[in-house]
């Protein structure tokens, strides 16, 4: 049997490698803004749709619980894990409002509102940006090499690949990054 995974390997790599020195600067910033608003007492507000769902999820709960060091808790809040408040938001207003309106009762200024969208246009995703900026959160997109498509962001992340899964597998590896950060600033040894 042949497998892909050598080819997916290499692939991945060479995404990764352009990541390096294309997004350090600004994965450094966002980095920063986070450990800021975190050490404040500011909360983290995650969401995408999707395998982006998935990966909110987990940033919140490396958050709320730990990463690699015992620390207090941190506040921080994925959009897409209440069933409830979802379907009543898709139901009563439409699928593009369900991020919105979470985003409109929950963000304050100085929150960090993380979105994650591979194709940089998921108008559900647009829409809670432009939300969160309104109430004064700061504002990260993780987004595939299309940019952020009909909003902006403080901190635009575009990884250069359209295939889902390299980009995917870095905002994980983001994610990740601002996690050992904020262990760093916020769990000192």
């Amino acid at each position: 049997m042949t497998t892909d995974l050598g080819r997916h390997f290499r692939e991945h790599q060479d995404v990764v490698a352009a990541c390096v020195e294309a997004l350090d600067p600004e994965v450094d910033a966002a980095g920063r803004a986070l450990v800021s608003a975190l050490a404040t007492g500011q909360k983290v507000i995650c969401f995408g749709n999707g395998g982006s769902a998935a990966q909110a999820s987990h940033m919140a709960g490396e958050l709320v619980g730990r990463f690699k060091k015992m620390r207090r808790p941190l506040p921080a809040i994925t959009l897409a894990a209440d069933p409830g408040t979802v379907t009543c938001i898709g139901n009563d207003f439409g699928y593009a409002a369900i991020f919105e309106r979470q985003m409109e009762a929950f963000a304050q200024r100085g929150d960090v509102a993380i979105a994650l969208t591979t194709s940089g246009k998921s108008e559900n995703v647009i829409r809670a940006l432009m939300a969160a900026r309104v109430k004064g959160a700061t504002t990260i997109a993780l987004t595939g090499s299309a940019g952020l498509i009909g909003a902006e962001a403080d901190h635009l992340l575009a990884v250069p690949s359209d295939v889902t899964a390299y980009v995917q597998e870095v905002h994980l590896m983001i994610l990740h990054v601002w996690c050992v950060s904020i262990d760093k600033a916020l769990a000192p040894d």
